[in-house]
């Protein structure tokens, strides 16, 4: 599966997705592309996945007719969502009945209060 990392995302969510085929927006030379562009590049090169912390992306777009499936997840913070790397990683994947083109999977939330 090809899965993209947006660009508020911390590198290290790369390395731990398993055998998934994983780019970054910044390796795609993606930096800056916002909301539906940023959708539209993924889609043209055959993304099945957009793993990002922009929750409001939900609000903002109309994802109806969209091919890719987003995974929104609760904080940017690596500290916060390393430990939720299975979550995620599950929430990745193709058989996941609840993740299908076009569809959203949001909020993989942490259950910790952030350290101050």
């Amino acid at each position: 599966m090809k899965v993209l990392l947006d660009e508020n995302l911390d590198h290290r969510l790369r390395r731990n997705l398993g055998s998934h085929e994983v780019f970054t927006a910044s390796y795609k030379g993606w930096e800056g592309l916002k909301n539906g562009r940023l959708l539209d590049a993924a889609e043209n090169d055959k993304f099945e996945v957009l793993i990002t912390g922009d929750q409001s992306l939900y609000f903002e777009q109309n994802l109806i007719g969209r091919r890719l499936a987003i995974i929104a997840l609760s904080s940017v913070e690596w500290r916060i969502f390393k430990d939720y790397l299975p979550k995620i990683a599950v929430g990745s994947r193709k058989r996941n009945s609840r993740l299908f083109p076009g569809s959203r999977l949001r909020h993989i939330q942490s259950e910790k209060t952030p350290e101050k």
